[in-house]
């Protein structure tokens, strides 16, 4: 889930920059100070409940752990999928492709940080390999 705030601070003309705005394809995530676990956007750790939370930059390179399509409340189907990164915590976003060839176990790249609609990371595939039509 991504926070936009309304009343965000504009440089002046003339002035150093107040903002440090992130770069288009990153996606940062959470690592608990206490016992190193890493988590999506939480505000405490789901292990060890501490609220002692680092933010830190993806690679963005990760796996697909499930993936589905959904017709609902959309003019064309649409792909959903859970996706593990390697820095080891679970991101819901989509993922482009043919609906038909994205499957679990796939390796994924992030692609750009958000979707402009749903707001969830947006993931391309890696090796689109071949696979048999059964």
């Amino acid at each position: 889930m991504y926070h936009h705030s309304a009343g965000t601070a504009q440089p002046v003309a003339g002035s150093a920059s107040l903002v440090t705005e992130r770069p288009a394809d990153s996606l940062e995530y959470q690592r608990c100070g206490w016992c190193g676990t890493a988590m999506y956007h939480r505000l405490l750790c789901p292990v060890c409940q501490g609220s002692d939370l680092r933010t830190e930059r993806s690679e963005g390179i990760g796996t697909v752990r499930h993936s589905t399509t959904v017709h609902r409340n959309t003019p064309a189907a649409r792909n959903v999928s859970l996706v593990e990164l390697a820095e080891g915590f679970v991101v819901r976003g989509r993922v482009m492709g043919p609906l038909i060839g994205i499957h679990s176990g796939d390796r994924v790249r992030l692609s750009t940080a958000e979707d402009p609609v749903r707001g969830e990371p947006v993931f391309q595939l890696l090796d689109e390999s071949c696979r048999a039509w059964t």
